[in-house]
């Protein structure tokens, strides 16, 4: 049996109504975000959001509609600047129970290792460069669904666990 081919039934959980935030303000990298996630992760359902103004009122509503929450955020570190991410990262992390359990994985072109640092400090739970081509997203979306989605145990979102 290949690692990819054995899910357990709690991992098989991760897909049921699975939502990934992707917050990324650069108009090509979307696109090619899109294409990768529906080609590499086609049961989960793709959120794009462009800006930090977007992103924040979308939390708030996943806040107020926890069934809305995502199981996984691709946050963009720069949204033009590291400032709007740290925000948003921050917003996730400090909120509401129901966001400060949302992974939340920073992509960045940068592989400044003070920007790394900050980011584990910060409490994210990855932080990977972006890739260059599509053919390099298409194996990061696969490596992603296989340890996202495949290998670890995500938190179910619904109701709240207070």
């Amino acid at each position: 049996m290949t690692p990819s081919s054995y899910i357990n039934s709690a991992n098989q959980e991760n897909f049921r109504n699975a939502r990934l935030l992707v917050i990324e303000d650069n108009a090509d990298h979307g696109v090619v975000i899109t294409n990768a996630a529906r080609q590499c992760l086609p049961e989960v359902k793709l959120i794009i959001i462009t800006t930090e103004d977007d992103a924040h009122a979308y939390l708030d509503q996943c806040e107020a509609e926890e069934w809305e929450v995502p199981r996984l955020v691709l946050l963009d570190l720069y949204l033009p600047d590291s400032a709007n991410g740290w925000r948003i990262l921050e917003h996730i992390k400090n909120g509401s129970p129901v966001l400060t359990k949302i992974p939340v994985v920073l992509l960045s072109s940068s592989n400044s290792r003070c920007d790394i640092t900050a980011a584990y400090d910060r409490g994210c739970a990855s932080y990977l460069v972006k890739p260059g081509g599509f053919d390099e997203w298409i194996v990061y979306f696969q490596m992603l669904r296989n340890y996202w989605w495949e290998t670890v145990t995500l938190p179910k979102p619904g109701v709240s666990q207070l």
